[in-house]
């Protein structure tokens, strides 16, 4: 049997309507293609950055098109193509593969977003959406053995396979909990306001410490790697579903 193949503009397109990206959603980067491949698409590789370990490995896989949360030209980056930057992407263009990426469109999305695949994976059941864009959820959890800060500590660790760093209580209940995938540890006071009594995002900044004991909200640093590995996942499994080839994700790992 031939292996399909999906025209990269249609890949486009479905992307971009399931995404429902908008062009005025203030973004620190370009949604959707942003170096352009081969036409035809038959295998397509995801992982969470673009760097260019994953550029390798997607060549080693005989990808024609790559799928990243974290791709290029982020804003108030230098724009010239040298260094690490010119290397990422000259191996794509030897190899004709095409790269996609979709920030913070896939960290919204309801159903295969980075924040809806952390509450499947951590058993919370969302019940609202907080901060710019709605971009925070909050919600309650599912887990019967998860009534402390503690326990869900543990959950996180077993879950996302790396132990998250805790300011707070061990022993305080797990009421409400806000979420936000990646470097979102800004939005703890948002959080806070909006009801939550645990919060949850991937990375720490030093005054987060600070607020999180000021606003006697538990804090929990995930990693902003391990909170955002799901979604461009299911988004590549939803491509591959629709258009009847090939995908693999790839880990990379990183320890932040």
């Amino acid at each position: 049997m031939d292996q399909k193949t999906a025209h990269r503009d249609k890949v486009t397109r479905f992307i971009a309507q399931e995404l429902n990206i908008s062009h005025n959603l203030d973004d620190y980067c370009p949604n959707g293609l942003q170096v352009e491949g081969q036409i035809h698409i038959r295998s397509i590789v995801t992982g969470v950055t673009a760097s260019l370990a994953l550029v390798e490995a997607a060549i080693a896989a005989e990808a024609d098109a790559l799928l990243v949360h974290h791709g290029y030209f982020w804003r108030d980056e230098n724009p010239c193509l040298t260094g690490p930057k010119y290397t990422r992407i000259k191996r794509l263009l030897a190899h004709d593969i095409n790269l996609y990426a979709y920030h913070l469109p896939l960290d919204m999305h309801e159903d295969i977003g980075n924040n809806a695949m952390l509450a499947k994976k951590l058993g919370f059941l969302p019940k609202g959406r907080f901060g710019r864009n709605d971009i925070g959820w909050l919600g309650i959890t599912k887990n019967p053995i998860v009534r402390t800060v503690g326990e869900l500590s543990a959950l996180i660790e077993n879950r996302l396979g790396r132990k998250p760093l805790l300011i707070g209580d061990l022993r305080q209940p797990v009421n409400t909990v806000g979420w936000c995938t990646g470097a979102a540890q800004g939005m703890l006071s948002e959080a806070a306001k909006a009801g939550a009594n645990v919060y949850l995002s991937g990375e720490i900044s030093e005054r987060t410490v600070h607020e999180a004991r000021e606003y006697g909200i538990a804090y929990l640093a995930c990693g902003h790697h391990a909170t955002e590995r799901y979604g461009i996942e299911a988004l590549g499994e939803r491509v591959a579903a629709q258009f009847g080839i090939r995908h693999c994700f790839i880990e990379i790992d990183n320890p932040v």
